[in-house]
């Protein structure tokens, strides 16, 4: 079953068109805030890619959170101006899932409670969804983001997928539990996105009464947002 979204903002919805020619004469420029740095034009659409970096959290229920070093996940996808005039500061982002890795949380990745977790223990994370909204002068981001989170213990346990979907973004987002807030993008493009969302009950006894779903989950990502323009 999905989970619910808890924001009061919901993302301008794009369509990725992923059959564009792939064009090697770019030139990489993060997206910022600060007026004396150069911002993305106007005009025509740009590749964007996406990066998880270390220090991220993840937390469900009332549990203590996960100390999550996410290093190594990418993404890219295509940023198009938004022709509405009250969103003139912004471009809309759709993210190729076929592109789009976030490591799994194991052993090496994921501690808890100080502690790695055991080697058995693994949850792949699957994306279905991931695209929104970027301010280029503002540095806001408002991405939404669905997918399955896979619980496994080695080959003894495997339990249905979980569902997760909520708005990943640089301002505030809180439900009845969990709650947390972003920071908005630098002139480098590092930003740290917040998203609190609503599991719901899943077709398995053990893990609705060990998560005691349902109930809220929250993620908390240290990332780097850039795009490529042509050199041209």
């Amino acid at each position: 079953m999905a989970s619910k979204i808890n924001s009061s903002n919901s993302p301008f919805l794009c369509k990725l068109q992923t059959n564009q020619p792939y064009n090697p004469r770019i030139r990489t420029i993060a997206f910022s805030s600060l007026s004396d740095q150069k911002q993305l034009p106007r005009t025509a659409a740009y590749t964007v890619e996406f990066k998880s970096l270390e220090a991220c959290k993840l937390g469900i229920s009332s549990y203590p959170d996960f100390e999550y070093n996410a290093q190594g996940g990418t993404g890219t996808g295509i940023a198009t101006v938004v022709e509405d005039n009250e969103l003139k500061d912004q471009v809309s982002v759709c993210f190729d899932l076929k592109t789009l890795h976030i490591p799994p949380l194991t052993t090496t990745t994921t501690r808890f409670l100080g502690l790695p977790l055991p080697p058995f223990l693994r949850i792949d994370i699957v994306p279905e969804l991931f695209q929104g909204n970027i301010g280029r002068e503002s540095g806001k981001v408002d991405l939404e983001f669905k997918a399955r989170f896979l619980f496994s213990a080695g080959s003894i346990y495997k339990a249905p997928p979980l569902m997760v979907e909520t708005v990943l973004t640089t301002e505030e987002s809180a439900g009845k539990m969990r709650s947390g807030r972003g920071e908005r993008l630098n002139g480098e493009g590092k930003c740290r996105l917040v998203g609190v969302a609503t599991v719901e009950p899943i077709d398995d006894v053990f893990m609705n009464t060990f998560l005691g779903l349902p109930t809220e989950c929250l993620a908390n990502l240290n990332a780097l947002i850039t795009y490529s323009t042509s050199s041209s």
